[in-house]
């Protein structure tokens, strides 16, 4: 059994970090998470809420006392701007005698995953997650009012991931040896179109659900009217219409580094059905 370690997860209150903090608790490890609002934010028993702000690196000495462990994620601050602070959070952390650091892939490269990269003094491990299967959440309105979901390019492909799996993958790479250096592509156990996720969360909360496949123009005015800004919409087009073959390919990591299978969306879909219900 591992011995229990105390490890400190900054981004504890977002869909991956909540997931970290979740499995190393489970795995019943010490855990500190970090929040610049400690008021608003709510975590299990157990957990140690410490506030700080990755934008202001020497206020987290304190917080980084007796930890092993790390997880960063790249953006930060309340504009959630890229970090710029990575060589003293790792001067930092070094100081305390961590010795793991995994960080979440922000989808390119960015300062903080850079200097992370190049740190010879932690094993670092880098966390790429494909697309979530929490993302189905944006459906959650549609099918509750109409019944149905609207979207384009329906035969898009993805390997998309449980984020508990990122968790996962995390938990053991911040706690276990061997991960040092290592730059895990984190997808689901299947390659679903955008028909398969309609139907399997269909059979999850039990009623039809409607598939209406948008155009490109209706789904840009659709994206225009919900506010999206127009370089989110750009990658959008880019990443549904021309989905790269990694977002698409199945990668064994979740079994390689956890030892169980990755989660399916079907598991994923049963867990969140009273969301698709309408319910809290």
């Amino acid at each position: 059994m591992t011995q229990t370690q105390r490890i400190l997860v900054t981004g504890a209150t977002g869909t991956v970090g909540r997931q970290v903090v979740a499995e190393l608790l489970d795995r019943g490890h010490e855990v500190r998470a970090l929040t610049r609002d400690a008021a608003k934010a709510s975590f299990p028993a157990g957990v140690e809420v410490v506030e700080g702000d990755l934008t202001e690196p020497d206020g987290l000495a304190a917080a980084l006392e007796g930890v092993t462990g790390l997880h960063l994620i790249t953006f930060g601050g309340a504009a959630f701007s890229p970090l710029e602070t990575g060589p003293r959070l790792l001067e930092l952390a070094r100081s305390a005698g961590v010795r793991r650091v995994t960080v979440l892939h922000g989808g390119g490269p960015t300062p903080l995953e850079d200097a992370v990269r190049a740190d010879d003094g932690v094993d670092w491990t880098v966390l790429m997650p494909v697309e979530f299967m929490a993302n189905a959440l944006e459906w959650r309105e549609g099918i509750v009012a109409a019944g149905e979901v609207r979207e384009p390019f329906v035969d898009r492909l993805s390997a998309m991931v449980h984020e508990g799996d990122i968790g996962a993958v995390a938990a053991v790479a911040l706690t276990q040896e061997g991960h040092g250096g290592q730059e895990y592509v984190i997808t689901g156990p299947e390659v679903l179109t955008v028909g398969d996720k309609v139907k399997t969360i269909a059979t999850a909360v039990g009623r039809e659900i409607a598939l209406v496949e948008l155009t490109q123009q209706q789904a840009l005015a659709q994206w225009r009217a919900e506010g999206l800004p127009e370089d989110v919409i750009g990658f959008l087009l880019e990443a549904y219409g021309n989905t790269p073959e990694v977002g698409r390919t199945v990668s064994g990591t979740v079994e390689k580094v956890t030892g169980r299978p990755a989660r399916t969306f079907a598991q994923w879909a049963a867990e969140h059905a009273d969301a698709f219900r309408g319910q809290s």
